[in-house]
């Protein structure tokens, strides 16, 4: 399904930003984790995020989003993606690796300004 990096990104996009939850699971690798940089600093596990994007289906975020590949390799891909909301922007560094022929979202770490 996730056979190339930028389709695996595309669709963690479509899974964070459009409440698109088919295939939710398949995306993250098992070791995944989120780290979210703000006054109370937490990270979450795979199952957590995974919870919370199955409630959030069908729900649309009302943000401007744009994806640029900042390093890319055969085996791995970080992207820097950005979703610029009215008055906060939130900016998603996400890593990406090939895990035999299906990539899998394996880190993702959240910045708000």
């Amino acid at each position: 399904m996730l056979s190339t990096a930028d389709f695996a990104l595309e669709h963690y996009v479509a899974v964070t930003t459009e409440g698109e939850s088919a295939g939710v699971e398949q995306i993250f690798a098992t070791d995944f984790s989120q780290k979210v940089q703000s006054a109370n600093a937490k990270t979450n596990n795979r199952g957590q995020v995974v919870k919370y994007l199955k409630k959030q289906k069908g729900e649309r975020l009302n943000c401007t989003v744009s994806a640029y590949i900042l390093e890319e390799s055969a085996d791995y891909m970080v992207a820097k993606v950005t979703l610029k909301f009215e008055d906060f922007t939130k900016t998603d560094l996400v890593t990406l690796a090939r895990e035999g022929n299906v990539w899998k979202v394996s880190k993702s770490i959240n910045s708000y300004k």
